[in-house]
């Protein structure tokens, strides 16, 4: 079986670090927005002009009045045709992931599983590491509980005669 070359690339770093708004942690402004228009363009999507072009809204309580977080922020939120849309493409890219480790295993059932083996025999050795640094931090945090706390040493009175 050959990688398909959609897969290929997945796994290839591009160098590219957008800085904005993420949605799924991809950006929203530099790759779902001209994604979402190339598919609307080309019939795939039908998500409406309006999502596409103010894709970020102001949220709103029950009662009308704008919402705003505790710190005293306004809530923003994406526009629900495009945070659906959003989510069906998780959902597909989750789906073809799935898939595609599916066929790679049925096709090579014995070299999957031996890498498998290798895999978690590769990582027991960081895993005892992670336990132990786990189980010495607790330990040093339930001695320092059980210590008992000094006392404030008392500054001497001063007795005027």
């Amino acid at each position: 079986m050959n990688t398909p070359k959609y897969i290929k690339s997945l796994v290839i770093p591009n160098g590219n670090k957008p800085r904005g708004r993420k949605v799924w942690s991809i950006d929203l402004e530099t790759v779902w927005l001209p994604f979402f228009m190339a598919t609307n363009l080309m019939g795939d999507t039908a998500i409406p002009n309006d999502a596409l072009g103010a894709p970020l809204r102001l949220s709103y309580n029950q009662d009308g009045t704008a919402k705003f977080n505790k710190s005293g922020r306004p809530t923003i939120k994406v526009v629900k045709e495009l945070a659906d849309s959003i989510r069906t493409v998780r959902e597909n890219f989750t789906a073809q992931l799935t898939s595609y480790a599916g066929q790679v295993i049925e096709s090579k059932p014995e070299e999957y599983k031996h890498l498998v083996e290798v895999s978690r025999e590769a990582g027991q050795a960081i895993i005892a590491k992670d336990k132990l640094a786990i189980s010495e931090a607790i330990q040093r945090q339930v001695e320092a509980m059980t210590e008992p706390a000094e006392e404030p040493q008392r500054e001497p009175e001063l007795v005027t005669a």
